[in-house]
């Protein structure tokens, strides 16, 4: 991966690592995507290899993107979701040709269809998405604590109480000026 780009922030659930190549919505904004050959470098290291990308093709993605934070975000607060969300997460479902496929080591594995294009990618993130934000994995759609982020992750924890999407990122942020905080406050704590 190129130097002059943001690093990817990769999670376990594939939707909402998704929607985390735009960080700090509400700060600063990184766009991790901002060319259609990152769109490509970003898939492949999902496992979504593609042959190319368009700028069009980048273009439905960042829609996705957008529109999948908007829907998680909704469900994370228990908000109705915003039915131009639904629509875009369902049209991209329903676009794409791409089949599960089950490897010899017993892992779920996706099968892009034969021209290995981007829609078949999108429709691969969208059927996660789905998944999610209906509620039909274990787990919680929650925000990021940061006033900066406030990104949509999906919750795995045993007690479903995480604050942070990322906690080597944001958690790791906040402790910083939490604990610089103290220290301007208690000096002497610092000896």
């Amino acid at each position: 991966m190129c130097a002059a780009f943001p690093d990817f922030r990769l999670g376990k659930v594939l939707a909402t690592s998704f929607t985390g190549t735009l960080s700090e919505r509400y700060g600063d904004a990184v766009e991790r995507i901002p060319t259609p050959h990152r769109l490509v470098d970003w898939l492949t290291v999902n496992g979504l290899a593609v042959d190319s990308c368009t700028t069009a093709q980048l273009d439905l993605a960042r829609e996705l993107r957008e529109s999948i934070h908007a829907a998680a975000t909704a469900a994370a607060i228990r908000d109705a979701l915003p039915a131009s969300a639904v629509q875009v997460i369902n049209d991209r479902s329903a676009q794409g040709r791409a089949a599960a496929i089950l490897t010899p080591e017993g892992e779920r594995r996706w099968r892009l269809g034969s021209a290995s294009c981007v829609e078949d990618a999108l429709s691969v993130i969208a059927v996660d998405a789905i998944s999610i934000i209906a509620g039909e994995r274990d787990g919680k759609l929650a925000l990021c604590a940061s006033p900066t982020c406030q990104a949509a992750f999906f919750d795995t924890s045993r007690s479903r109480t995480r604050k942070w999407c990322d906690m080597n990122t944001c958690g790791n942020r906040q402790k910083k000026a939490r604990f610089h905080a103290n220290q301007r406050k208690n000096p002497r704590s610092a000896e």
